[in-house]
């Protein structure tokens, strides 16, 4: 639904006056979809997200937004929110700020997409990675570093980059001749990327780097998951030991299958994929995926949404940005997923579901308020896929 800028406000005015607002969360708990308050009763603003646990404390980056197509648009920054709950969240402010500086890459309207941050406990630092773009085309396609001292911020930009420049990946045949033209061929177009023409393509300025997650194994070793070759091809990139650069180890995963908004997480020695198709703001059928090592050789699993064709052809009208991992709980999940509001941009909700399982492999299923509770009965769901209110 598209809000002009005065009913929008007019209607969190009257909300907030009369203490009638629906929020996400409230008693203890999580309600996809509905407006979700901080502790001062503003709207939280941290979409494309993602989580840090650090000491205890859960810190909650994401896209700060402003009201109408503007939104879409890098115009404050990269918010900050804190909790140790999950549930009731403190305004952190503004971690990363823009420029005003038009000549900086990070200058006002800018493109900053899904900030992920990781604590590299060598050099006792914050690492922010995200996607950074200008333009309706996204033609930079570049990953985007800031680094703090503190969980939230201020954060300074470092730079942005174009991975593993002149690094071929893991298991590619570098014996093969290169053929650009048949990219500009429709009928060799997929046997092309499939063979890994776009690799060649971005060799020496290195791959494109789009939607993006960070993972940090039990290891130390940190990843980045990113959307590639024109958001063909997923790409994994092994992080530095401080992680603020690449390692040059790297592996292609699903080579022109389209994917994007990897969420990446491990569960009793596997890896875990949720990603979805590639349909601009419009949702669509999630994906998700699994492999005995990060390297692959990776299994798709299918759509993990388990409810109606209409819910399951949206991912409940919503698209993959984390997986959180459940405190105290081990091997039990969170799905964060964002609906995309792209005319007002400032009214994106927050879809967050807790992850079931079945023959070990990830489903979700639609709940209209639940709470952490639901992991203390060892993910004993209903199969029918009623909301937990059914169930206390």
């Amino acid at each position: 639904m598209k809000f002009h800028r005065s009913l929008f406000t007019l209607m969190l005015l009257a909300f907030a006056a009369t203490g009638t607002f629906a929020a996400a969360a409230g008693r203890g708990g999580f309600r996809p979809g509905e407006l979700w308050m901080d502790e001062k009763g503003v709207p939280i603003n941290a979409h494309g997200g993602g989580i840090l646990l650090h000491e205890g404390v859960y810190y909650w980056f994401g896209e700060h937004k402003i009201e109408g197509d503007a939104g879409n648009y890098a115009q404050v920054g990269v918010h900050v929110y804190s909790s140790r709950d999950l549930v009731h969240w403190r305004d952190g402010g503004i971690a990363l700020t823009v420029s005003d500086e038009p000549k900086s890459e990070i200058a006002k309207g800018c493109i900053i997409e899904r900030p992920k941050v990781i604590y590299n406990a060598k050099t006792k630092t914050f690492v922010m990675w995200f996607h950074l773009d200008k333009g309706r085309n996204y033609g930079m396609a570049r990953a985007a570093l800031a680094v703090s001292d503190k969980a939230t911020g201020p954060y300074k930009y470092v730079g942005s980059f174009r991975p593993t420049q002149g690094v071929l990946p893991l298991s590619f045949d570098s014996g093969a001749a290169p053929d650009p033209d048949r990219l500009k061929d429709r009928k060799q177009f997929s046997e092309a990327v499939v063979a890994g023409d776009i690799v060649w393509r971005d060799l020496e300025r290195g791959q494109m780097s789009r939607d993006l997650t960070l993972f940090v194994d039990d290891d130390g070793k940190g990843y980045l998951l990113t959307s590639a070759e024109d958001n063909l091809t997923l790409h994994l990139h092994e992080l530095t030991d401080d992680y603020r650069g690449f390692s040059g180890k790297w592996t292609r995963i699903f080579p022109n299958a389209s994917n994007e908004a990897p969420a990446l997480f491990k569960r009793a020695g596997k890896y875990y994929l949720f990603t979805s198709g590639t349909s601009g703001w419009f949702p669509n059928a999630g994906r998700s995926a699994m492999a005995d090592s990060i390297w692959g050789p990776w299994t798709a699993l299918g759509n993990p949404c388990r409810g109606t064709e209409r819910e399951n052809a949206t991912t409940f009208e919503s698209q993959s940005t984390y997986v959180l991992p459940v405190p105290g709980r081990p091997g039990e999940f969170i799905y964060m997923g964002d609906r995309w509001r792209p005319k007002n941009a400032i009214d994106g909700r927050y879809i967050w579901l807790p992850v079931e399982w079945e023959n070990n492999r990830p489903v979700l299923r639609w709940h209209a308020e639940w709470d952490l509770s639901v992991f203390t009965r060892h993910n004993a769901f209903p199969s029918t896929g009623k909301d937990l209110t059914d169930l206390h």
